[in-house]
This record gives C-alpha cells, structure tokens and sequence, in this order.
C-alpha cells in the first residue's frame, strides 16, 4: 500500500490490514509492541481516528 494513500470520507469506516516484512516478531518484543501503541493513541488523541475492533 501506498505511503500517500488518503481517507477521502472522514465519517467512514474502513477497514485496515497489514503485513510484516520477513515476519518479524511485531506483538512479542516490547520495543516494537510500545512503538505501535504510542503511533495508535497519537493518531487517536490527535488525528481523531476512532478504533473499532473484534476479539
């Protein structure tokens, strides 16, 4: 997927997925796990991106 792709309807839903490069180890390490947190909760309290998701 592109860098530069944007959202077009701000009161959509849309659904996002994501592959990882060489299947490295995102949710055991903490580093890396901590890092995709912090860039969530930015764009939650900054962006307005609201999280909708099923366990």
């Amino acid at each position: 997927m592109s860098r530069n792709y944007k959202f077009h309807n701000p009161t959509g839903l849309y659904f996002v997925s994501f592959a990882v490069v060489g299947w490295l180890d995102v949710f055991t390490r903490n580093e890396y796990k901590d890092l995709l947190l912090d860039s969530l909760e930015f764009c939650q309290k900054n962006k307005g991106v609201k999280f909708n998701g099923v366990l």
